[in-house]
């Protein structure tokens, strides 16, 4: 069949008689919908769906190279394979029966793949240490070769210290780039958003895509993002979402005691998990040996937490009048962390608290977990029910809970099962303070309080105390956590 209309006109649906892979076929291709078919006498049949399943492609005089990434076990019928299957690259060759009809397919092909609106030019920041310090190979192995069939310029970045990520990204032009990846864990990522809030233009800077690659140890955030698509868990994935440029919003809490602010996209915990950094080699293997440690070891802490509940959470806590909420309202800190506070950028959502109808429960606690996405790591999900841009924090507490009992919700946090214990109370809020206190039974020692996997607090005798010096935030006085909706701009699967 001829390759354009009798008025010369390219027409919607491509039909030609063509060789793939050698094998004669008979080709169509929907440039409305992006469904490229093709069947054989053998009786091979496929179907590729440019937006999700095609990479990028190369013309070669009559040659057509379609790369392509589906999934493995796809083949000899039409349509994609569902579940949660692994993915594989995969080219095709598509011989046109002249240069001239090869030119009309890719410039159709090309034309729908420009309207996908995907990234063209992405900055990519690289830690070497994460994790098990196997960054570099993911990148060599499994991004760049995705990024390089998709034809995706890209600059790399490796980072040689703590919070270098955060001064590339408050230093970045941005008007170069269409998105900045991490291949890291979770750390990278919260250093980006902090060093774009940071920003004179943080307005503009934080609507920038981000993306992340999992190449850390927790690697929540990669998680949610494709298992919230039904995808399985891989980089290969990972990469693929963000080449195809689907963005979705996501929520930024403001973490803030006195002029001390932290921009947190994943989750705080007072006294959970930070001590499992010792285990770092175990790989994501740690998080459930430190759970049995835990255990072992239950430790409960003095304190009081307030809350603005989320509408159908109003059950849980004591109400607050109004002069005890402003009682209690983050003080000003006047000691040496205010030198390290930006001078200039987000300051945080412009809400009135004193207008919030505030909620308080007192302790003893065993557990306060604070959750902005549903998985705190690859196998670790504190809260289910959690929504990257629903403008609330999902809050897990324990109280009172027996070892056996508290070991056993601790293991069904890998299918967020915990949530329907009797000892765990689950609730969103909007605003949330922490006001922590000293261990039960031994005064003289404090907590460790966490956020986005970075101590930000730790009380006397606790895991690395002389480290106590140099944390943003002082053990003890209020700390305050409120959440702007939809603030920053993620690339997801869909």
């Amino acid at each position: 069949m001829a390759c354009k209309g009798e008025d010369g006109i390219q027409p919607l649906m491509l039909r030609e008689r063509i060789r793939v892979d050698g094998v004669a076929a008979d080709a169509s291709f929907n440039a409305s919908t992006g469904e490229l078919r093709w069947g054989s006498s053998a009786g091979v049949n496929w179907c590729l769906m440019m937006e999700s399943e095609v990479l990028g492609f190369k013309t070669k005089g009559v040659k057509i190279i379609v790369k392509a990434f589906v999934f493995a076990s796809k083949g000899a019928s039409f349509g994609a394979s569902g579940g949660k299957l692994a993915r594989t690259r995969k080219d095709f060759v598509l011989e046109m029966p002249s240069e001239q009809c090869a030119m009309i397919w890719s410039d159709k092909f090309g034309d729908l793949i420009n309207l996908f609106g995907r990234p063209r030019r992405l900055f990519i920041i690289l830690n070497p240490y994460g994790g098990k310090r196997c960054a570099l190979k993911i990148f060599q192995n499994d991004v760049k070769p995705l990024l390089e069939a998709s034809g995706i310029i890209y600059t790399l970045q490796e980072t040689s210290y703590q919070l270098h990520a955060r001064e590339l990204a408050h230093k970045l032009d941005l008007l170069k780039y269409d998105g900045i990846v991490c291949v890291s864990g979770d750390g990278v990522l919260v250093e980006v958003v902090n060093g774009l809030l940071q920003r004179e233009d943080w307005d503009t800077a934080v609507k920038v895509p981000l993306g992340i690659i999992p190449a850390g140890t927790g690697n929540g955030m990669a998680k949610s993002l494709l298992d919230s698509a039904g995808d399985s868990y891989s980089v290969s994935n990972a990469v693929f979402a963000i080449i195809r440029g689907h963005r979705r919003s996501l929520d930024v809490t403001t973490v803030q005691q006195g002029e001390a602010r932290f921009f947190s996209v994943l989750m705080l915990t007072w006294d959970v998990d930070i001590e499992s950094e010792k285990y770092r080699w175990m790989g994501s293997a740690r998080f459930d040996f430190y759970c049995f440690l835990r255990v072992v070891n239950m430790r409960k802490y003095h304190g009081n937490v307030q809350f603005v509940p989320a509408a159908g959470y109003e059950v849980y806590g004591e109400p607050l009048d109004r002069n005890e909420s402003c009682k209690d309202e983050v003080p000003e800190q006047t000691c040496g962390v205010a030198a390290r506070v930006q001078q200039c950028g987000y300051t945080g959502p412009k809400i009135s608290l004193e207008d919030l109808e505030w909620k308080s429960v007192n302790g003893p606690f065993i557990l306060v977990w604070l959750n902005n996405v549903p998985w705190s790591g690859e196998d670790v999900m504190p809260a289910p029910e959690a929504k990257f841009s629903d403008g609330f924090l999902d809050v897990v507490i324990v109280k009172d809970c027996p070892k056996t009992a508290f070991l056993s919700l601790m293991l069904k946090m890998n299918d967020g099962s915990h949530v329907k214990s009797r000892y765990v109370m689950y609730l969103k809020v909007k605003a949330f303070r922490l006001r922590p206190g000293q261990r039960v039974g031994n005064p003289d020692k404090g907590g460790i309080i966490d956020s986005d996997g970075e101590v930000i607090a730790r009380g006397e005798g606790t895991y690395e105390c002389s480290l106590q010096e140099t944390d943003l935030m002082t053990y003890g006085p209020p700390i305050q956590m409120t959440v702007d909706k939809g603030l920053a701009t993620i690339f997801s699967p869909k």
